[in-house]
C-alpha cells in the first residue's frame, strides 16, 4: 500500500481506496451489483456500456467492433482510474472482467495505484442469464440489445477467475447473495 492511496478524513482516521471489478456473464447482474456497491459508500462508478454508447453511438454491430472500442476506452481511461485511486477515491468499474486479459488490465490498475481491490464474481447459470437478457432487451432500457446467438458467441470467451490470478474474490450466487469472500473458499479451480 502506498501512502498516495490513503488520505485522512475530517476526523483524522484513514480511508483506503479500493478498486472494485465485476466478473460474470452477460445479464448476470454486474450493473445491478455495481449500483449497489456505489450506493453503499462514497465511490466513483465508471460504466463501460455508458461510455461506449456515448463515445461510439451506433458503431457496435459485431463482437470485433466491441473489442476494438472497448480497447480504445481502456487505453483512454487507464491513467484517470489510476489517478482517482492514488488520490484515495474508490472506483467501481462496471466492465466485464471476464477474461484473463481483462483481469490483467484490472490487476495493473490497482498495482500501479498501490490500492486495495476486490473482484466480485457473479456465478450465474446460462439459463438465468438468458432469461434476464430477454427481459432486459424487452425493457429497452439498456444501451445495447443482445440476441441469444450473440450471448452464445460472447460467452465462449468467458473464463471464470481462479485464485492463482491473485485477486481478492467475492463470489455471488444467482440471487445476488454472497456465497463466499476469499479466494481459498470460492471453490474455483486454481
Amino acid at each position: 500500500m502506498t501512502s498516495e492511496s490513503r488520505f485522512p478524513d475530517s476526523v483524522g482516521s484513514f480511508n483506503t481506496a479500493t478498486l472494485h471489478m465485476v466478473c460474470g456473464k452477460i445479464a448476470s447482474g454486474k450493473s445491478t451489483l455495481t449500483a449497489r456497491l456505489v450506493n453503499s459508500q462514497r465511490m466513483v462508478l465508471i460504466s463501460e456500456d455508458v461510455w461506449i454508447a456515448r463515445l461510439y453511438p451506433g458503431e457496435i454491430h459485431t463482437l470485433a467492433d466491441y473489442v476494438r472500442y472497448a480497447g480504445r476506452l481502456k487505453t483512454l481511461i487507464t491513467e484517470h482510474i489510476q489517478s482517482l485511486l492514488s488520490a484515495g477515491i474508490s472506483v467501481v468499474l462496471d466492465f466485464p472482467f471476464n477474461t484473463t486479459n481483462t483481469r490483467a488490465w484490472g490487476h495493473s490498475l490497482f498495482q500501479a495505484a498501490g490500492c486495495e481491490h476486490q473482484l466480485h464474481y457473479l456465478d450465474v447459470s446460462d439459463e438465468t442469464c438468458k432469461s434476464r437478457l430477454r427481459a432486459r432487451n424487452a425493457s429497452g432500457e439498456h444501451p445495447f440489445q443482445t440476441s441469444d446467438a450473440q450471448y452464445e458467441l460472447i460467452t465462449r470467451y468467458f473464463v471464470p477467475p481462479v485464485p492463482s490470478e491473485g485477486f481478492n474474490i467475492t463470489v455471488y450466487d444467482e440471487t445476488g447473495n454472497v456465497r463466499c469472500r476469499s479466494a481459498q473458499d470460492t471453490g474455483l479451480s486454481r
